[in-house]
């Protein structure tokens, strides 16, 4: 488990690309390539654009396995200097069951409470039972929001999302 470098933008963007398709296999031919969604990474991680803005990575030996990205919280009923986002939290399903999400999580939590954060917010893809369980295992909790996240920006190819909580501290 380490901090995310640049170097590390083609092997995060595999394992999103390859969750996405699995995670919305009826929008495969709409979403974007490995090398497009690299280059945003890539991007992002040579210049963050908040010193609090963090990206994880899980490792078996040098192979990144999974990512964790961890925010100041934007939504309108959140304090940014108080409440933080776990923006995602991916791992690979060929890697999933080896303990990399459970240490990605602590890791996200570990750097959130460092940044003084008192309260993340996750938001979470209403039919993803497997996230949410794993999430509610670990102390987080429905709040009631929720919301439609436009997938294509076309305001038609949209998924449901419920938030949920935790204390940090």
């Amino acid at each position: 488990m380490r901090v995310a470098w640049a170097g590390d933008a083609d092997a995060i963007a595999a394992v999103q690309v390859r969750a996405w398709r699995e995670g919305y296999a009826d929008l495969a031919g709409t979403l974007p390539d490995v090398a497009e969604v690299a280059e945003v990474w890539r991007r992002s991680l040579t210049a963050p654009g908040d010193a609090r803005n963090r990206v994880l990575v899980a490792l078996d030996r040098a192979r990144v396995t999974g990512f964790a990205v961890t925010l100041p919280a934007a939504d309108p009923d959140c304090d940014p200097v108080r409440d933080a986002e776990l923006g995602e939290l991916v791992v690979a399903a060929s890697d999933r069951g080896r303990g990399h999400g459970s240490r990605l999580l602590q890791a996200a939590v570990d750097t959130l409470v460092a940044d003084r954060f008192t309260r993340a917010v996750c938001w979470v893809t209403a039919t993803d039972d497997a996230l949410r369980a794993f999430l509610t295992r670990a102390g987080w909790a429905a709040d009631g929001a929720h919301r439609r996240l436009d997938l294509a920006g076309d305001g038609v190819t949209t998924v449901a999302q419920v938030r949920l909580h935790t204390g940090l501290v």
